[in-house]
Parts: C-alpha cells; structure tokens; sequence
C-alpha cells in the first residue's frame, strides 16, 4: 500500500512538472503521446529541441535514422547506429504503437508501409520516424498538431 502511495505521489510530482514546461500542450496535442510519453520525451531530449538542430540529427540521436552499411561491392545495406538513446527510441516507437488505435492518419501511414512489403516491426519504426518529424517541427513552429492539412482556397 505505501508503494502505490509512493508511485501515486511520484506520477503527480511527473505530470505536475510537466504540464510547466512551455512545450508540453504541443507534445501532448501529437495523439499517443500522453503525460507520461511526454515527460519522457523532454527528459531524452534535454527539452532543448535546438540543440540537435534538424529532426535528422534528432532521429539519429533516436536511433530511428539508419546509417549506411556499405563494404565494397556490397551497397544499400543499413542498420541502426550502435549509439542512440533507447529510451527516446522506446518513447517513439511506444507513442507509434498507441497511435495507431487513435489516429486515423498514423493509421494510414502504416497501412501504406505495409502494402509496400515491410513487416509490422519496419512499418511501425518506420511511423515512429514520422511522428519524431512532426513533434520536432510542432516544436520548432509551436503548432498543434491537426489530423489534416488545413484547406487553403485558390487564388
């Protein structure tokens, strides 16, 4: 019982601390990321979205940019770099999983990695990339996220 009053406190104290920083309406307006995805995404990333300065270099941080594993005739091989922050990885790919039941556009994404022949494993790292592309320009422009693209009339 005093463990789960401990673990109680300790998830107010989390939520509380996030809900002050200046991004976290933006982060959780990105569907499946919640308090607690949130908080471990700022915690990865130090918050500072400037410092990695392209969502490229945050994706490789993320481990969800493959690099190149190219040795003389052999070309187009790649694989996941040997140092990335797993749990930013472990943030994504969970926020990906979540997204998938409620988001119809993550949804679709999925579903047009899967027609092209990936497997769940590559179609679901595959969305975890996107959606690290959409957080760090939803960051960058302080947007919120919108299921469509807004409509513009023809001039």
């Amino acid at each position: 019982m005093a463990l789960d009053e401990e673990i109680a406190e300790l998830d107010a104290l989390i939520e509380a601390r996030f809900r002050e920083h200046p991004h976290a309406e933006v982060i959780r307006s990105l569907p499946g990321m919640g308090t607690k995805l949130g908080a471990e995404f700022l915690a990865a990333t130090g918050g500072d979205m400037g410092a990695f300065g392209t969502s490229d270099r945050l994706a490789g941080f993320a481990g969800l940019a493959p690099r190149p594993r190219d040795s003389g005739r052999v070309s187009g091989k790649r694989r996941r770099p040997r140092r990335y922050h797993r749990g930013l990885l472990r943030t994504m790919y969970l926020s990906a999983m979540v997204s998938l039941q409620c988001c119809p556009v993550s949804k679709a994404f999925y579903d047009r990695k899967r027609s092209e022949g990936k497997g769940h494993k590559q179609a679901l790292l595959a969305l975890a990339r996107r959606r690290l592309n959409v957080l760090g320009a939803m960051i960058r422009d302080g947007k919120y996220f919108h299921a469509s693209p807004p409509v513009t009339g023809a001039a």
